[in-house]
């Protein structure tokens, strides 16, 4: 096992997106099964697009910092990914790259600091609050519990696992809700009894962070 990671460097971040990407195509039917109930089905297609796209590109050249690694991601996310879901998450990693500033790791603090930086921009883009039924949804309680483990003392890894267990518990939660806002929000009552699509991907980001943490630890 070896010590445990008390930073994420530019492998390691690497390596979280290459999961993201991994998982995405795998769920890639069932991430546009909850699309084509509330949305345009293509949320599926969107991601998987866009990541193999920034797989490519770090395929042809690893940036060496980190925040040219994350801005990398991110633009080449807005450029490949269509629908709402392109410019969101092209947000969260502009953002994100923009806040860790140039250093070739984050610490605990540096990661939740960055993750929060890039929350920030998502509510910024799309104006989402709590129980809109977005992936604010699950991102929000997310960086909150990322927080919360990281000044309880927790390590990298647990910090992480925290952090996607309330993702997917911020997931579930959108079931019921009505959607206030994005395509969705066009269904009005209907958009209730499904997961929210957006909700279910950021998710997967999470939990493909709390894997590479605890597997390069």
């Amino acid at each position: 096992m070896g010590s445990m990671m008390a930073a994420i460097d530019t492998a390691a971040l690497v390596d979280w997106i290459r999961r993201f990407r991994d998982v995405i195509a795998e769920k890639r039917e069932w991430l546009t099964e909850l699309d084509s109930a509330i949305g345009d089905a293509d949320h599926g297609a969107n991601m998987a697009r866009g990541m193999d796209a920034v797989v490519a590109k770090l395929d042809s050249a690893v940036p060496p910092t980190v925040d040219e690694l994350l801005k990398t991601v991110g633009m080449t996310l807005v450029s490949s990914v269509g629908g709402a879901s392109g410019p969101l998450y092209g947000t969260l990693f502009l953002r994100m790259g923009m806040a860790a500033g140039t250093v070739d790791e984050l610490d605990a603090a540096g990661l939740a600091a960055s993750l929060r930086a890039g929350l920030d921009g998502i509510v910024a883009r799309g104006k989402a609050e709590a129980g809109d039924k977005t992936m604010f949804d699950a991102m929000a309680p997310a960086v909150d519990a990322l927080d919360a483990a990281i000044a309880g003392g927790a390590d990298l890894a647990a910090a992480t696992a925290a952090a996607a267990d309330a993702a997917a518990a911020g997931r579930d939660a959108t079931e019921p809700l009505v959607a206030r806002k994005g395509r969705a929000s066009y269904l009005g009552e209907r958009s209730a009894g499904h997961i929210d699509p957006g909700a279910a991907s950021t998710t997967l980001l999470f939990e493909a962070l709390a894997r590479a943490t605890a597997e390069s630890s």
